[in-house]
This record gives structure tokens, sequence and C-alpha cells, in this order.
């Protein structure tokens, strides 16, 4: 299996379906909108892409809640149109990776409905069940990423049910083998048709404990977390008795040996645990998961001091893992805004873009960052997303990051003959790819510029990290390869810095890159505002 490793320092694209291009019509995203906008994501150099769920579903959360493993949701198509849109992947050298949403079903799910129906049906057990306590309370404490409590009552059992995520998402009871060798009879009915990778999300979730025990509370100064409302009670506890149990380790090796019947694919996890870095380390172990997908630069913090104590922390502890770096993706704000801290420097999406690309893992690279888009400003009356509408004002949900593409700097921005399904903010349409094909040096030029030079460089997509000493807003690094070495350093400011660095004349700086570029004055580096800075050297 040693060969298979197409995924390995891979730039992976994440297509979210329902905001990518509409070819039916209908103001919604689609699988042939997917197709015929392959040749444009071919020639931005990437070498795979992710498209999130587009499985049956009633859309309660839009696609991660699944009422049939195996179908296409109408909305976006059919099974034929996934076929022809894998095959014109394929022809354009692209990978394809899809998501798979294990931990959960839909509510409308045949599964689901059979269980519900009575205590002693052939899938009784196929979710989890709990009776009441005796003042008919829930079974324990367990919260709700969404909010509030993870437990429904349903009266045709006159028992509660597990939802980690909305009430529409019921958690499967993966202690059941039943419910194991149906999931993995679904993962390889898309292996058989030829996807190339999984990405499996809140992969962690899988597995429940069994004595469902209270999980602890948390300290006020430790509620924080990606993602959560200010308000959202579920940041109050220690999510140790609800996800991320070992019995998931046995599972997580299952599905390996099943891709491994398969040539050439690789699994992406979604982890987001308590222990991190500990969590990640295990599921990437051996004979579990390709990749760890981390969720550790999707936070509010994009300091170098940040960034580097999380690579760092991660490398220590992921010794025989592989990481997967993502800056945004549609849960969260998009990067320029969550981490640009207001400023609007033209070459601020360029550099966080080379940034993720720069660090040691395989990189998934969210629709619209080629593009420079900041987050949008979703009205509420237009606000789609129920983790949105639940807590506005204070979170205002994810609906800012899953704007339509912008195609077009007119009204329908390309996207849509039909009114979109989310409003398409006057900063994207000027912002559209038409626009800045025409421009020689916009974001989306220098992105392709950057990923092409990028897979020249056997130090960025297979070589080993280590951080030099700087200070702040500098962030300076060594990729080193049996082939090649490299310095990179990034100036994380609107405003020029100059750092000393030891042996600087030793190397040599490489702009291929087309990115704004610093430069060597003896020891001494000199940046420009959001500039960067590579250089390589024999490998040692």
């Amino acid at each position: 299996m040693q060969q298979q490793r197409w995924w390995r320092g891979a730039t992976i694209y994440q297509i979210y379906p329902r905001s990518f291009l509409d070819v039916s019509g209908d103001g919604v995203g689609d699988l042939p909108g997917i197709e015929a906008k392959l040749d444009y994501v071919a020639s931005l150099g990437v070498d795979a892409i992710w498209i999130s769920p587009f499985f049956l579903s009633p859309m309660a959360d839009f696609g991660y809640d699944i009422a049939d493993y195996c179908a296409v949701d109408p909305l976006f198509g059919t099974l034929a149109d996934f076929d022809r849109l894998l095959a014109r992947a394929h022809s354009l050298g692209l990978k394809v990776m899809i998501d798979q949403v294990l931990s959960h079903s839909s509510s409308e799910h045949a599964w689901f409905k059979e269980s519900r129906s009575s205590r002693d049906n052939p899938k009784a057990d196929w979710y989890v069940w709990a009776d009441a306590k005796p003042d008919g309370s829930p079974p324990n404490n367990w919260l709700s990423i969404f909010g509030g409590g993870a437990w429904q009552w349903e009266p045709r059992r006159g028992q509660y049910y597990l939802h980690n995520f909305l009430v529409q998402q019921p958690d499967l009871n993966f202690h059941n083998p039943a419910v194991q060798q149906a999931t993995l009879d679904n993962v390889k009915f898309w292996l058989d048709r030829g996807v190339d990778g999984l990405r499996l999300d809140a992969i962690n979730f899988c597995f429940h404990d069994r004595q469902l025990r209270d999980n602890p509370a948390k300290p006020p100064e430790k509620r924080t977390g990606r993602g959560f409302s200010p308000d959202n009670p579920y940041a109050f506890q220690y999510h140790h008795h609800n996800n991320t149990q070992p019995e998931n380790h046995a599972f997580l090796e299952r599905l390996r040996a099943l891709m491994d019947q398969y040539p050439d694919v690789g699994a992406l996890g979604e982890i987001s645990a308590e222990d991190l870095l500990g969590t990640m380390t295990d599921y990437t172990r051996p004979g579990r998961l390709h990749m760890g997908y981390s969720f550790e630069l999707l936070t509010e913090d994009g300091s170098p001091g940040f960034i580097r104590r999380t690579v760092e922390e991660l490398q220590a502890h992921m010794t025989d893992g592989w990481p997967c770096w993502s800056v945004s993706n549609h849960d969260v704000p998009r990067v320029v805004s969550r981490w640009g801290q207001g400023s609007t420097h033209p070459h601020l999406a360029s550099q966080y873009n080379a940034l993720a690309c720069s660090l040691r893992g395989s990189i998934c690279l969210y629709q619209g960052e080629e593009l420079g888009l900041p987050e949008a400003d979703v009205p509420f009356e237009a606000i789609q997303d129920p983790y949105g509408i639940a807590f506005w004002p204070t979170f205002k949900g994810r609906d800012g990051c899953r704007t339509p593409m912008p195609w077009q700097p007119g009204n329908g921005a390309g996207f849509s003959a039909a009114t979109p399904w989310l409003p398409v903010p006057d900063a994207h349409r000027a912002l559209s790819v038409a626009t800045q094909e025409a421009d020689a040096d916009s974001t989306l030029h220098r992105f392709r510029r950057f990923l092409a030079w990028r897979k020249r460089q056997p130090a960025l997509t297979a070589g080993e990290l280590r951080f030099l000493d700087a200070p702040e807003p500098l962030l300076v690094f060594e990729r080193t390869h049996a082939k090649q070495r490299m310095l990179v350093a990034f100036n994380l400011s609107d405003q020029p810095q100059s750092v000393a660095l030891p042996d600087l004349d030793s190397w040599h700086a490489d702009t291929g890159h087309g990115l704004l570029s610093g430069h060597a004055e003896g020891q001494r580096l000199q940046l420009p505002a959001r500039g960067v800075y590579y250089a390589v050297a024999p490998a040692a």
C-alpha cells in the first residue's frame, strides 16, 4: 500500500455543491454544474476535488442529514450525473473525494423510521435509544452542537434518541455490528463506482459511552472552540462520553481494510475532540485513516505564534500519521475576514493560500479562496442555516461562507438564472472569476502560478518542517527533503518587516512563485507588507 499516496502533499479543492453552479435553474447548485466547471478547477492546478454531500436528504442540515447513502438527491441531479462528473474529472487528471457522513443519518432514513416504530423490530437497536429518568427527563446531560439537549423524545417507542447534531440527525448505534456492516456496505458502493477518496465527516462521533455517563462541566475560562456561539451551552462541557470512544479504533481498522482492497484511495478524517492532537494521532496510526483533518487553523487566531505552536504540537504527536490543513471551509468565516482583522491588502488572500500550501501535509482549499472572497454579511431575513437562526445575533451561522460562487460580475453572478438560494454580495461580484481572469495580477492568477510552482518543489510537497525563531509578525521555517532544502518566510502584517537570519547568504531566492517577495541584504531579510520569501539550498 506504500505506493497508494496520491493524497500525500496534495492540494484538494473543496466544492460545496449548493453554491458552485446551478445548471437546472432552480437557484441551487448541482452535479452538472460541477462538471461544467471542471476545466476551470483543473486550470487552478489542484490535485483533487472534495465534494460535500449530494445524497438524498430532506436538507435540514443541507445534505449532512442523509436519507439514502447510495442515492443522489434530485436537487443535485442523478447517479448518472455523478458518474459523468467522475469520468470527466479523471480525464482531466483530477482525483475525486466525496463526503461520507457515517455517525448519524436523517430522521427520514428508512432505517430510523423502522427503528422508531417499536422496541422489538429488526432495526430497534440501530440507533441510540434510552429510557427516561424516573422524572421523565433525558437519560443524561449530553448536549447538541446546535444548542440544547442531545436527546429527543419519541412517543412511538416511549424512549429518547440521541442526536449530537440537529434533532433531525439521529445518531446510529455503532456498538451494533450490523450497523457497522451496513455502513461499510454503503462506503463500498461509492468505492466500486471509482471514487478516489473519502472525507469522513464527524468520524469521532460514531460511538457513544455505553454507560451513558454524564459529561463533566468545563470551567468558564475554557469554554472556547471553533465555530461555537459565545452563548452555546455545548461549550460548557467536556465531551468525554458522547463521542471519541476507544471502540472506534477497531471500526476505523475495518474501514481501512475495506479501502485497502481498492488501488490508490485515501481517507481523510474530520476530527473534533477534546484531546484533538491525541485523537488525530490515534486515528492516523498505521492501519487506520490515511490523513487527519485539522481544525486548529480554522480558529480566530492567525498569529505567527499560534500557527507555530499548532504545527509543532501536531508534529510532535502525530509522528506516524499525515496531516491535512485548511484555513477555510463551509463551516467557518472565510480566512481573509477571520484572520485579516480588517486588512484590505491586495495580497492578503494570496499570502494565506501560500501559507497553507507551505505547511507539511496535504491541503484542503475551499471554493472561492482562489478569488480571495471575504465573509459575506447575510441579512437575517435571508439566513438559511438553522444554527445561525437559533443563535442570532451573537452568532450568524455558516451562511456567510456558503454564498454562491461568483462567476460573473452581473446580478446573478453567473451562478444561476433563478434567484440564488443565498444572496451574492456586491463585494463578491467585484471579485468574480471573469473579472479576475482579465487581470494578470489578480488573486486568481497568482493562485494558479503559485500552485504550478509548488508542484515543482519537493521540499514543499513532501519535506519535513522545522521552525526558526523570528519575532512576530514574522513566521519563518525550513522545509527539508532529500532533493531540496527550502527557507520559507511570511510577513503576516500590513507593514514592512526586517529580520536577521543566520547564514542567509547561503540561500538562493526563488521568486518563481509569483507572489510579493522579500529579498536578502547580507544576513538580513527584508519583507514587504504581506510579503513572502522562498529560498533554496542544496540538500544536505
